[in-house]
């Protein structure tokens, strides 16, 4: 009997382990984003935030975040053009960058890296120059605008993620 309780008790903790590694979904403006581990969903605290995905990387303080923004109606949020820009000019001089469009279930989505020393802060505030930081950002098309997704964080830390937010950028066209 007591081997019995204690191979139910592992076997109730192995699923349990494995229900929380599962893939999750969030929903923005009638999409369904699917993320898998390490990213998380978390409540979303910040102006003009759609939702927020967090993940925790080994050697890094805080958790990391994939800020989604949304903003309804036609030209919501700005256009592509604009939205690079402004990313780019979010770093001191010239950040190393790259632009790339990619296919997603015949959608077309504009990411864009860059690698340099970040203005770190909030909009209209005081920033604080974080120096070797990347920014991973993705522009994704709705019914009426755009959806935003950001990631900024130390180079090696968003290196380690840049496929998995790459392929959850495209996740809601890719059946």
């Amino acid at each position: 009997m007591k081997h019995f309780l204690t191979a139910t008790l592992l076997a109730l903790i192995s699923l349990t382990s494995a229900v929380h590694a599962e893939d999750g979904k969030l929903e923005v403006a009638g999409l369904t984003f699917k993320f898998a581990a390490p990213w998380a969903s978390v409540e979303s605290t910040g102006m003009f935030r759609a939702g927020t995905l967090a993940a925790k990387v080994e050697g890094v303080e805080k958790p990391v975040e994939a800020v989604f923004y949304h903003f309804p109606g036609p030209g919501g949020g700005g256009g592509v053009e604009a939205n690079v820009q402004r990313w780019l000019g979010q770093f001191q001089g010239t950040p190393e960058s790259k632009r790339e469009e990619i296919d997603a279930g015949g959608k077309k989505i504009t990411l864009v890296t860059a690698t340099g020393t970040y203005n770190d802060g909030p909009p209209m505030g005081a920033k604080t120059p974080k120096a070797d930081y990347t920014l991973v950002a993705a522009i994704v098309p709705t019914e009426d605008s755009n959806i935003f997704i950001k990631l900024t964080g130390p180079k090696d830390a968003i290196a380690k993620l840049a496929e998995g937010f790459k392929k959850m950028a495209g996740s809601p066209f890719v059946k």
